[in-house]
């Protein structure tokens, strides 16, 4: 577990990657870590979260009481804070919208193909909570049956929530996420999606059962079904022209004309 000055560096860091990375825009998003002595240290609301500064962080208690700090937490910090409850495990947790896999949740679309074996290894389903208002009691109803088997949940028409043992491998799932989204993105453009079939899908979910360090549950249930074995809609044929098709997996891929 992070000290408290080394999850403010490690905040900070995180909030450029997500600016950087243009998974959030304006003053999108939020992180936190919880603290060894219980307490929760928090993004401020209202601010880019790439432009903070340490001392703009926010420490609350485990009920979201603001303890420290010249600024007010996050007001989708109850999300948090549900999370931290039901996951005595996980310190870390990231709110983003990468724009692909955000588009997903729009879309009303969980990422639960089995395309490839990595992501399936890594988080299992990627399922789709129904929508809640952000900032209100909601949206943590809405993601509280999810939250105990998954450490990646699409919120429709609203964004990502990771979460992990430490903030850092939050935010790498949220990368695994938003990657496995552009790839799921290409494949349905390219008009075909070669899935992995149910034994493949049943020995990665049992390597990421014995895989050291993997503490949660994270495999299919029945609100999530991992999807193997199926051809995917629209077969073989191209939808779109190759040149509008080029466009569109340029757009996904590289996020735009926008270079870091």
């Amino acid at each position: 577990m992070l000290s408290e000055a080394e999850a403010r560096e490690r905040i900070l860091e995180i909030g450029e990657l997500l600016h950087r990375r243009e998974y959030v825009a304006a003053s999108d998003g939020n992180i936190s870590v919880r603290l060894p002595d219980g307490r929760i240290l928090a993004t401020p609301t209202s601010m880019s979260k790439g432009y903070m500064r340490a001392d703009d962080l926010v420490i609350t208690d485990g009920d979201g009481r603001k303890l420290a700090g010249t600024r007010n937490a996050s007001s989708e910090l109850a999300m948090h804070l549900l999370i931290y409850r039901l996951r005595p495990e996980v310190n870390g947790v990231v709110h983003a919208h990468p724009p692909v896999a955000t588009g997903y949740a729009a879309a009303g679309l969980p990422l639960n193909q089995a395309l490839i074996s990595e992501v399936v290894l890594a988080l299992g389903c990627i399922p789709l909570a129904s929508y809640g208002t952000p900032g209100t009691p909601e949206l943590s109803d809405a993601l509280r049956p999810l939250i105990p088997s998954f450490d990646a949940l699409l919120m429709a028409n609203h964004g990502v929530v990771t979460y992990a043992e430490e903030v850092m491998r939050a935010y790498f799932k949220m990368e695994t996420v938003e990657h496995f989204a552009r790839i799921s993105l290409v494949a349905h453009l390219l008009g075909k999606q070669v899935l992995l079939g149910s034994r493949e899908v049943e020995k990665l979910m049992d390597a990421r059962r014995k895989y050291e360090g993997i503490t949660t549950a994270a495999e299919p249930m029945p609100g999530c079904p991992i999807t193997s074995d199926a051809p995917a809609a629209g077969g073989d044929r191209f939808w779109v022209s190759r040149e509008e098709l080029t466009r569109l997996v340029e757009e996904a891929v590289r996020g735009g004309k926008r270079r870091w």
